[in-house]
Protein backbone atom coordinates (compact mmCIF):
# COMPACT_ATOMS: atom_id res chain seq x y z
CA UNK A 1 0.00 0.00 0.00
CA UNK A 2 1.12 3.16 -1.00
CA UNK A 3 -0.17 6.48 0.28
CA UNK A 4 0.82 10.29 -0.62
CA UNK A 5 -0.80 13.83 0.53
CA UNK A 6 -1.10 16.66 -2.28
CA UNK A 7 0.37 20.10 -1.16
CA UNK A 8 -2.10 21.71 1.00
CA UNK A 9 -2.15 25.12 -1.15
CA UNK A 10 -4.64 27.58 0.07
CA UNK A 11 -5.42 29.09 -3.57
CA UNK A 12 -4.99 27.93 -7.18
CA UNK A 13 -4.55 30.47 -9.99
CA UNK A 14 -7.22 30.66 -12.77
CA UNK A 15 -5.20 30.87 -15.69
CA UNK A 16 -7.01 33.78 -18.38
CA UNK A 17 -4.72 34.25 -21.50
CA UNK A 18 -6.41 37.14 -22.90
CA UNK A 19 -7.30 39.26 -19.85
CA UNK A 20 -6.94 39.42 -16.28
CA UNK A 21 -6.15 36.36 -13.79
CA UNK A 22 -7.60 35.12 -10.56
CA UNK A 23 -7.30 33.08 -7.53
CA UNK A 24 -9.71 30.26 -6.20
CA UNK A 25 -9.91 28.52 -3.27
CA UNK A 26 -8.15 24.73 -3.43
CA UNK A 27 -11.11 22.29 -3.35
CA UNK A 28 -11.22 19.71 -0.28
CA UNK A 29 -10.96 16.69 -2.95
CA UNK A 30 -7.35 17.62 -3.48
CA UNK A 31 -6.41 16.66 -0.18
CA UNK A 32 -7.63 13.55 -0.09
CA UNK A 33 -5.41 10.51 0.70
CA UNK A 34 -3.98 8.65 -2.36
CA UNK A 35 -4.13 5.07 -2.51
CA UNK A 36 -2.57 3.62 -5.67
CA UNK A 37 -3.86 0.24 -4.06
CA UNK A 38 -7.05 1.09 -4.41
CA UNK A 39 -7.12 2.77 -7.53
CA UNK A 40 -5.07 -0.19 -9.07
CA UNK A 41 -8.29 -2.91 -8.05
CA UNK A 42 -11.07 -0.23 -8.61
CA UNK A 43 -9.35 0.10 -12.33
CA UNK A 44 -8.86 -3.59 -12.87
CA UNK A 45 -12.42 -4.54 -11.87
CA UNK A 46 -14.69 -1.76 -13.22
CA UNK A 47 -12.25 -1.95 -16.40
CA UNK A 48 -13.83 -5.57 -16.98
CA UNK A 49 -17.90 -3.99 -17.57
CA UNK A 50 -17.45 -2.96 -21.27
CA UNK A 51 -16.09 -6.85 -22.48
CA UNK A 52 -18.54 -8.32 -24.93
CA UNK A 53 -19.03 -12.80 -24.12
CA UNK A 54 -17.33 -14.50 -26.79
CA UNK A 55 -17.51 -17.97 -27.03
CA UNK A 56 -16.44 -21.31 -29.93
CA UNK A 57 -18.84 -22.74 -31.37
CA UNK A 58 -20.68 -26.23 -29.97
CA UNK A 59 -20.19 -27.79 -32.94
CA UNK A 60 -16.42 -27.12 -33.36
CA UNK A 61 -14.35 -30.14 -33.53
CA UNK A 62 -17.38 -32.78 -33.61
CA UNK A 63 -18.46 -32.41 -37.08
CA UNK A 64 -17.79 -35.52 -38.55
CA UNK A 65 -19.34 -39.05 -37.43
CA UNK A 66 -16.04 -40.24 -35.65
CA UNK A 67 -16.43 -43.63 -33.59
CA UNK A 68 -13.78 -45.63 -31.38
CA UNK A 69 -12.52 -48.74 -33.12
CA UNK A 70 -12.21 -50.59 -30.01
CA UNK A 71 -9.46 -53.03 -28.79
CA UNK A 72 -7.59 -54.99 -30.50
CA UNK A 73 -5.93 -53.35 -33.28
CA UNK A 74 -3.05 -52.07 -32.03
CA UNK A 75 -4.48 -48.49 -31.54
CA UNK A 76 -5.86 -45.97 -29.44
CA UNK A 77 -9.14 -46.26 -28.78
CA UNK A 78 -10.11 -42.60 -29.39
CA UNK A 79 -12.97 -41.84 -32.14
CA UNK A 80 -11.80 -42.19 -35.74
CA UNK A 81 -13.14 -40.80 -38.75
CA UNK A 82 -14.70 -43.20 -40.75
CA UNK A 83 -14.12 -44.15 -44.44
CA UNK A 84 -11.50 -44.85 -46.98
CA UNK A 85 -9.27 -43.69 -49.64
CA UNK A 86 -8.50 -40.40 -48.09
CA UNK A 87 -5.84 -39.60 -44.99
CA UNK A 88 -8.47 -38.21 -43.35
CA UNK A 89 -10.14 -41.50 -42.85
CA UNK A 90 -8.86 -43.07 -39.78
CA UNK A 91 -7.54 -40.06 -38.40
CA UNK A 92 -8.49 -39.32 -34.39
CA UNK A 93 -10.68 -36.79 -34.07
CA UNK A 94 -12.82 -35.35 -30.81
CA UNK A 95 -10.30 -35.02 -29.01
CA UNK A 96 -7.98 -32.18 -27.83
CA UNK A 97 -5.08 -33.72 -28.62
CA UNK A 98 -6.37 -34.53 -32.14
CA UNK A 99 -6.07 -32.63 -35.29
CA UNK A 100 -9.04 -30.63 -36.47
CA UNK A 101 -9.83 -31.63 -32.77
CA UNK A 102 -12.09 -29.24 -30.17
CA UNK A 103 -10.34 -27.50 -27.58
CA UNK A 104 -10.24 -28.30 -24.19
CA UNK A 105 -12.91 -27.00 -21.87
CA UNK A 106 -14.34 -24.73 -24.84
CA UNK A 107 -15.72 -21.42 -23.86
CA UNK A 108 -18.85 -20.48 -22.84
CA UNK A 109 -20.63 -17.35 -22.86
CA UNK A 110 -21.91 -17.51 -19.48
CA UNK A 111 -19.07 -17.28 -17.66
CA UNK A 112 -18.48 -14.30 -15.19
CA UNK A 113 -17.42 -11.56 -17.28
CA UNK A 114 -19.06 -8.53 -15.06
CA UNK A 115 -17.77 -7.33 -11.92
CA UNK A 116 -19.13 -5.46 -8.98
CA UNK A 117 -17.04 -2.85 -6.99
CA UNK A 118 -18.68 -0.72 -3.99
CA UNK A 119 -19.50 2.34 -4.71
CA UNK A 120 -17.51 3.24 -1.90
CA UNK A 121 -14.97 1.98 -3.09
CA UNK A 122 -15.23 3.81 -6.69
CA UNK A 123 -15.62 7.06 -5.00
CA UNK A 124 -12.59 6.53 -2.69
CA UNK A 125 -10.23 5.46 -6.01
CA UNK A 126 -11.93 8.64 -7.94
CA UNK A 127 -11.45 10.80 -5.03
CA UNK A 128 -7.30 9.45 -4.93
CA UNK A 129 -7.20 9.98 -8.96
CA UNK A 130 -8.36 13.62 -8.54
CA UNK A 131 -5.68 14.74 -5.70
CA UNK A 132 -2.82 12.77 -7.48
CA UNK A 133 -3.65 15.20 -10.88
CA UNK A 134 -2.25 17.92 -8.28
CA UNK A 135 1.14 16.41 -7.96
CA UNK A 136 3.37 17.59 -10.56
CA UNK A 137 5.82 14.94 -9.40
CA UNK A 138 3.21 12.05 -10.72
CA UNK A 139 1.86 14.05 -13.44
CA UNK A 140 5.81 14.01 -14.74
CA UNK A 141 6.11 10.19 -13.83
CA UNK A 142 3.07 9.43 -16.35
CA UNK A 143 4.64 10.78 -19.05
CA UNK A 144 2.52 13.68 -19.71
CA UNK A 145 4.92 16.95 -20.74
CA UNK A 146 3.64 19.75 -17.85
CA UNK A 147 7.11 21.30 -17.99
CA UNK A 148 6.20 24.41 -19.32
CA UNK A 149 2.76 25.24 -17.62
CA UNK A 150 2.09 27.76 -14.98
CA UNK A 151 0.62 25.82 -12.60
CA UNK A 152 -0.85 21.99 -11.74
CA UNK A 153 -3.85 21.76 -11.60
CA UNK A 154 -4.41 23.89 -14.51
CA UNK A 155 -7.68 25.99 -14.85
CA UNK A 156 -8.63 28.16 -17.51
CA UNK A 157 -11.20 31.24 -17.02
CA UNK A 158 -14.47 30.42 -18.38
CA UNK A 159 -14.31 33.46 -20.69
CA UNK A 160 -11.10 32.15 -22.41
CA UNK A 161 -12.47 28.81 -23.15
CA UNK A 162 -16.56 29.56 -24.15
CA UNK A 163 -16.01 31.16 -27.36
CA UNK A 164 -14.16 28.64 -28.94
CA UNK A 165 -15.38 27.23 -31.86
CA UNK A 166 -12.56 26.17 -34.15
CA UNK A 167 -10.01 23.87 -34.16
CA UNK A 168 -7.16 26.14 -35.01
CA UNK A 169 -8.71 28.37 -31.97
CA UNK A 170 -8.47 25.27 -29.64
CA UNK A 171 -4.81 24.95 -30.62
CA UNK A 172 -3.76 28.86 -29.78
CA UNK A 173 -5.29 28.45 -26.51
CA UNK A 174 -3.33 24.98 -25.63
CA UNK A 175 -0.31 26.92 -27.25
CA UNK A 176 -0.42 30.23 -24.65
CA UNK A 177 -0.74 27.63 -22.05
CA UNK A 178 2.28 25.79 -22.72
CA UNK A 179 0.15 22.60 -23.05
CA UNK A 180 0.48 21.90 -26.58
CA UNK A 181 3.71 19.97 -26.09
CA UNK A 182 1.27 17.22 -24.23
CA UNK A 183 -0.25 16.99 -27.91
CA UNK A 184 3.07 17.01 -29.78
CA UNK A 185 3.91 13.80 -27.60
CA UNK A 186 0.67 12.23 -28.34
CA UNK A 187 1.02 12.81 -32.16
CA UNK A 188 4.84 11.27 -32.62
CA UNK A 189 3.07 8.38 -30.40
CA UNK A 190 1.05 6.80 -33.46
CA UNK A 191 2.19 4.04 -34.24
CA UNK A 192 0.62 0.37 -35.96
CA UNK A 193 -0.55 -2.18 -33.33
CA UNK A 194 0.53 -5.70 -33.44
CA UNK A 195 -1.34 -8.66 -33.70
CA UNK A 196 -4.84 -8.97 -35.01
CA UNK A 197 -6.24 -5.60 -33.76
CA UNK A 198 -4.92 -4.40 -36.89
CA UNK A 199 -8.43 -6.35 -38.53
CA UNK A 200 -10.40 -5.26 -35.84
CA UNK A 201 -10.92 -1.51 -35.95
CA UNK A 202 -7.75 -0.85 -33.41
CA UNK A 203 -5.59 -0.26 -36.35
CA UNK A 204 -3.49 2.35 -34.48
CA UNK A 205 -2.22 3.16 -30.95
CA UNK A 206 -1.34 6.40 -29.40
CA UNK A 207 -0.60 7.95 -25.79
CA UNK A 208 -3.15 10.10 -23.66
CA UNK A 209 -3.42 13.31 -23.65
CA UNK A 210 -4.78 15.79 -21.56
CA UNK A 211 -8.19 15.62 -20.27
CA UNK A 212 -10.44 18.74 -20.11
CA UNK A 213 -13.31 18.74 -17.29
CA UNK A 214 -16.09 20.38 -18.05
CA UNK A 215 -19.29 21.70 -16.69
CA UNK A 216 -22.71 22.02 -17.65
CA UNK A 217 -23.41 22.11 -21.34
CA UNK A 218 -20.01 24.30 -22.32
CA UNK A 219 -19.97 24.68 -26.05
CA UNK A 220 -16.14 23.42 -26.15
CA UNK A 221 -16.44 20.15 -27.45
CA UNK A 222 -16.58 20.79 -31.15
CA UNK A 223 -13.10 23.01 -30.82
CA UNK A 224 -11.36 20.45 -29.23
CA UNK A 225 -12.54 16.95 -30.64
CA UNK A 226 -10.23 16.78 -33.65
CA UNK A 227 -7.29 17.06 -31.33
CA UNK A 228 -5.42 13.78 -31.15
CA UNK A 229 -5.34 12.41 -27.44
CA UNK A 230 -7.88 14.87 -25.57
CA UNK A 231 -10.83 13.64 -23.78
CA UNK A 232 -13.74 14.80 -21.98
CA UNK A 233 -16.03 14.67 -18.94
CA UNK A 234 -18.54 16.47 -17.09
CA UNK A 235 -17.51 17.62 -13.53
CA UNK A 236 -20.23 15.46 -11.73
CA UNK A 237 -19.62 12.47 -13.92
CA UNK A 238 -16.07 11.64 -13.40
CA UNK A 239 -14.83 8.39 -14.33
CA UNK A 240 -11.54 6.75 -12.92
CA UNK A 241 -11.13 4.95 -16.72
CA UNK A 242 -9.85 8.56 -17.74
CA UNK A 243 -8.77 9.54 -14.37
CA UNK A 244 -6.11 7.14 -14.12
CA UNK A 245 -6.07 4.89 -17.65
CA UNK A 246 -4.16 1.69 -16.77
CA UNK A 247 -4.36 2.45 -13.35
CA UNK A 248 -1.92 4.43 -13.25
CA UNK A 249 -2.54 7.82 -11.04
CA UNK A 250 -1.47 11.52 -12.05
CA UNK A 251 -3.17 12.21 -15.80
CA UNK A 252 -2.96 15.72 -16.98
CA UNK A 253 -6.80 17.73 -16.43
CA UNK A 254 -7.20 20.74 -17.64
CA UNK A 255 -10.01 22.09 -15.59
CA UNK A 256 -12.51 24.88 -16.77
CA UNK A 257 -12.80 27.33 -13.69
CA UNK A 258 -17.11 26.21 -13.45
CA UNK A 259 -15.84 23.24 -13.25
CA UNK A 260 -13.30 23.35 -10.66
CA UNK A 261 -15.34 25.55 -8.43
CA UNK A 262 -18.69 22.76 -8.61
CA UNK A 263 -15.83 20.14 -7.12
CA UNK A 264 -16.66 20.94 -3.37
CA UNK A 265 -20.43 20.83 -4.59
CA UNK A 266 -19.78 17.42 -5.56
CA UNK A 267 -17.73 15.59 -3.67
CA UNK A 268 -18.69 17.92 -0.47
CA UNK A 269 -15.87 20.69 1.73
CA UNK A 270 -14.98 18.12 4.36
CA UNK A 271 -18.42 17.43 4.54
CA UNK A 272 -20.96 15.29 3.04
CA UNK A 273 -21.95 15.92 -0.47
CA UNK A 274 -25.02 16.96 -1.24
CA UNK A 275 -24.71 15.43 -4.97
CA UNK A 276 -23.27 12.13 -3.21
CA UNK A 277 -25.87 11.43 -0.73
CA UNK A 278 -23.92 9.74 2.63
CA UNK A 279 -20.47 10.24 1.08
CA UNK A 280 -17.94 12.15 2.67
CA UNK A 281 -14.29 12.58 1.41
CA UNK A 282 -11.49 9.99 2.72
CA UNK A 283 -9.67 11.21 6.06
CA UNK A 284 -5.82 10.51 6.13
CA UNK A 285 -4.61 8.07 8.56
CA UNK A 286 -1.66 10.04 9.22
CA UNK A 287 -1.95 14.31 9.25
CA UNK A 288 1.76 13.98 8.66
CA UNK A 289 3.23 11.43 5.69
CA UNK A 290 6.91 12.23 7.03
CA UNK A 291 7.45 9.50 9.34
CA UNK A 292 11.39 10.49 10.49
CA UNK A 293 10.09 13.66 11.41
CA UNK A 294 7.39 12.80 13.51
CA UNK A 295 9.52 10.00 15.11
CA UNK A 296 12.29 12.71 15.63
CA UNK A 297 10.19 15.69 16.79
CA UNK A 298 10.99 17.00 20.29
CA UNK A 299 7.40 15.26 21.69
CA UNK A 300 7.69 11.99 20.87
CA UNK A 301 11.64 12.00 21.85
CA UNK A 302 10.58 13.64 25.48
CA UNK A 303 7.58 10.95 26.11
CA UNK A 304 9.92 7.72 24.96
CA UNK A 305 12.59 5.88 27.28
CA UNK A 306 16.26 6.82 26.31
CA UNK A 307 17.82 4.58 24.21
CA UNK A 308 19.83 1.78 26.00
CA UNK A 309 23.55 0.66 25.96
CA UNK A 310 24.63 -1.98 23.51
CA UNK A 311 24.31 -5.07 24.63
CA UNK A 312 27.57 -7.40 24.12
CA UNK A 313 27.52 -8.76 20.75
CA UNK A 314 28.04 -12.30 20.45
CA UNK A 315 29.89 -13.69 17.53
CA UNK A 316 30.05 -17.35 16.35
CA UNK A 317 32.06 -20.34 17.68
CA UNK A 318 34.38 -20.92 15.37
CA UNK A 319 36.26 -24.00 15.49
CA UNK A 320 40.29 -23.54 15.81
CA UNK A 321 41.25 -26.78 14.05
CA UNK A 322 39.50 -25.26 11.11
CA UNK A 323 39.73 -22.09 11.55
CA UNK A 324 43.47 -20.95 11.23
CA UNK A 325 43.21 -17.12 13.07
CA UNK A 326 41.49 -18.90 16.07
CA UNK A 327 44.07 -21.60 16.02
CA UNK A 328 47.03 -18.82 16.21
CA UNK A 329 44.96 -16.97 18.80
CA UNK A 330 45.17 -20.09 21.35
CA UNK A 331 48.25 -21.75 19.81
CA UNK A 332 50.69 -18.69 18.41
CA UNK A 333 53.86 -21.23 18.22
CA UNK A 334 51.07 -22.96 15.38
CA UNK A 335 52.30 -19.87 12.92
CA UNK A 336 56.19 -20.72 13.77
CA UNK A 337 55.79 -24.78 13.24
CA UNK A 338 53.63 -23.97 9.74
CA UNK A 339 55.98 -22.04 8.34
CA UNK A 340 58.69 -24.48 9.15
CA UNK A 341 56.62 -27.41 7.71
CA UNK A 342 56.35 -25.09 4.68
CA UNK A 343 59.77 -24.36 4.52
CA UNK A 344 60.97 -28.17 4.40
CA UNK A 345 58.26 -29.08 1.78
CA UNK A 346 60.07 -26.97 -0.06
CA UNK A 347 63.54 -27.56 0.03
CA UNK A 348 62.41 -31.35 -0.21
CA UNK A 349 60.54 -30.35 -3.45
CA UNK A 350 63.73 -28.39 -5.26
CA UNK A 351 66.06 -30.72 -8.23
CA UNK A 352 69.05 -31.94 -6.36
CA UNK A 353 72.14 -30.83 -8.11
CA UNK A 354 74.58 -33.22 -10.80
CA UNK A 355 78.22 -33.58 -9.77
CA UNK A 356 80.44 -32.89 -12.87
CA UNK A 357 83.11 -35.33 -11.85
CA UNK A 358 82.46 -38.29 -14.00
CA UNK A 359 85.22 -40.45 -11.86
CA UNK A 360 83.62 -40.50 -8.85
CA UNK A 361 81.06 -43.07 -7.89
CA UNK A 362 78.77 -44.28 -5.54
CA UNK A 363 80.08 -46.58 -3.42
CA UNK A 364 78.88 -50.07 -4.09
CA UNK A 365 76.29 -51.33 -1.97
CA UNK A 366 77.04 -54.91 -0.06
CA UNK A 367 74.62 -57.41 -1.29
CA UNK A 368 72.82 -58.98 1.61
CA UNK A 369 73.57 -62.52 2.20
CA UNK A 370 70.74 -65.64 1.52
CA UNK A 371 70.37 -67.62 4.05
CA UNK A 372 70.75 -71.21 3.32
CA UNK A 373 67.39 -73.29 3.06
CA UNK A 374 67.40 -76.39 4.64
CA UNK A 375 64.75 -79.01 3.51
CA UNK A 376 62.80 -80.78 6.20
CA UNK A 377 64.03 -84.15 5.65
CA UNK A 378 67.96 -83.16 6.07
CA UNK A 379 67.04 -81.78 9.06
CA UNK A 380 65.88 -85.03 10.37
CA UNK A 381 68.73 -87.03 9.16
CA UNK A 382 70.88 -84.91 10.79
CA UNK A 383 68.94 -85.12 14.39
CA UNK A 384 68.88 -89.36 13.61
CA UNK A 385 72.45 -89.16 13.46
Amino acid sequence: MSQFYAAARPVVTIQNPGGKSSVTPLPAVFLSPIRSDVVNFVHHQISKNRRQAYAVSDLAGHQTAAISWGTGRAVSRIPRVPGSGTSRAGQGAFGNMCRKGRMFAPTRTWRRWHRRVNKNQRRYAVTSALAASALPSLVLARGHRVEQIAEVPLVVADAAINGLAKTKQAVALLKSLNAYADIEKVERSKKITTGRGKMRNRRYTKRRGPLIVYSGTQPLLRAFRNIPGVEFSEASRLNLLTLAPGGHLGRFIIWTESAFKSLNTVYGNGQSATKKKGFALPRPILSNADISRTINSDEVQSAINPAKPRSQHYTQKKNPLRNDHKLFELNPYARTERRKRLVSQLEAAKPKKKTDDKSKKAPATKKPKKKKVVSPYVKLVRKTD
